[in-house]
């Protein structure tokens, strides 16, 4: 009988490299949390209706990205290819903005049918913030922001923030004709995509990855060239606010980002450091995707850190792995200990919360278990053995530092314990 394997482009995460991921997670969520949003779990399969409006039916996710099946009731059901349209329903769904604004935090799997390569899998994982029922500037700013206080927090330095505003629906609509009639005079020049897409939602062709029409696209009309009086001064105070909180950026005016429910702000932090998967954060406004999808009109913006480019990126700008290890390793010798050992371990993680305290088991000699304690990493080890069963005592000797062993009564552990941790390093 063959091996089972893993699917092409879904990978598994082993430790030791979860301590990392945990470690850069909870930077997240301490991060998230002290600018006032709050953690919303949604579901990873959804209908597929749902993407269809939201994203666009002329994307290169609704058209060949998505994970799409029928349930034994004959619905399209679909694996999450992002998380706002998700987000957007639950809030809907659950009343969440009626008459409220809503400030939330999600983090989780994400599908996409690609061909798998660094930094792009078929099943990767997104953080994403989102703010609805926030029509001004100042939330945009909040956001890029706080993804700026990321890097920071993090020790990356090695990106660039990328900017860019597409204007209100009338204001897109006017540039899209425009578009239509400049790739219309250069008709034989696009490739296949570009000319099935140019009178369905030509503003894709901007967001083309082929490089054959660069020199093409970056001819085309700009957006910020239409932009509508309203859009434009809420663009320029976004920009005022970065300049007053010393974040440097790039207006970019060809960037369009590949979701069709995109409005007003767009922005993007690219970085050199990942060869072709360049973009490690993106986001916008979608003021029109809640009525889009049959709610009331709510403003809203959102973005998204992919975090397996963000743990490629932490490691390449010197972010060192996480390591997670056991502050004691409880060693238990003799046919008589194994429940005392037990009894006092369990006592010690009630007395000290903060101390981790990993017991052995599958027994072992004394030679073989103390291996495994210096294995373990942890910078002590607790000693139990039929001597100390009978005189109620216990051992604590240093791993990692040349330190005497002492020897303390089962009562005085924890104290004990405690101060033989305060003392380590300072002899």
């Amino acid at each position: 009988m063959s091996q089972v394997r893993a699917i092409r482009g879904m990978n598994d995460l082993l430790p030791p490299e979860t301590a990392t991921w945990q470690a850069i997670e909870s930077v997240l969520r301490e991060l998230s949390s002290a600018y006032g949003f709050d953690e919303i779990r949604v579901p990873i399969v959804e209908r597929t209706d749902l993407f269809r409006r939201s994203i666009g039916e002329v994307t290169d996710i609704v058209e060949k990205e998505m994970y799409t099946f029928e349930d034994r009731n004959g619905e399209s059901l679909t694996l999450r290819p992002e998380s706002t349209a998700g987000i957007v329903r639950a809030c809907m769904t659950n009343g969440l903005l009626h008459n409220q604004r809503q400030k939330l935090w999600c983090i989780g799997p994400i599908f996409r049918y690609e061909k798998p390569q660094k930094g792009r899998y078929r099943q990767f994982h997104q953080f994403g913030i989102e703010a609805l029922g926030y029509d001004g500037p100042d939330i945009d700013a909040e956001l890029i922001i706080i993804t700026n206080r990321i890097w920071r927090a993090l020790g990356i330095d090695a990106v660039e923030l990328e900017l860019n505003s597409l204007g209100s629906p009338e204001s897109r609509r006017e540039h899209r004709q425009a578009l239509v009639a400049y790739f219309e005079r250069h008709k034989n020049d696009l490739d296949k995509d570009s000319h099935d897409r140019l009178h369905r939602n030509p503003l894709r062709i901007l967001d083309s990855k082929n490089p054959e029409m660069k020199e093409l696209v970056d001819g085309a009309p700009v957006t910020t060239d239409f932009l509508d009086a309203q859009s434009d001064a809420h663009f320029s105070t976004l920009c005022r606010l970065l300049d007053q909180a010393g974040i440097t950026y790039r207006v970019n005016p060809r960037l369009v980002r590949g979701l069709d429910y995109y409005s007003r702000t767009v922005f993007e932090w690219v970085t050199d450091r990942l060869g072709a998967q360049g973009t490690v954060c993106g986001g916008g406004r979608y003021d029109g995707l809640v009525s889009q999808l049959g709610g009331k009109p709510t403003p809203a913006i959102g973005c998204a850190i992919g975090m397996e480019r963000l743990l490629e990126l932490y490691k390449a700008c010197g972010g060192q792995p996480a390591v997670r290890t056991p502050d004691a390793y409880f060693v238990a010798v003799g046919e008589d200990v194994l429940l005392p050992a037990f009894v006092l371990a369990e006592g010690l993680r009630d007395e000290l919360p903060h101390v981790t305290v990993e017991m052995n088991c599958g027994g072992g000699s004394f030679k073989s278990q103390m291996k495994r304690a210096d294995r373990s990493g942890a910078a002590i080890a607790l000693i139990l053995g039929e001597q100390e069963l009978a005189d109620r005592t216990i051992g604590i000797k240093a791993l990692r530092e040349e330190i005497g062993q002492i020897s303390v009564s089962w009562a005085d552990l924890g104290a004990a314990l405690t101060q033989y941790i305060d003392n380590m390093g300072t002899e």
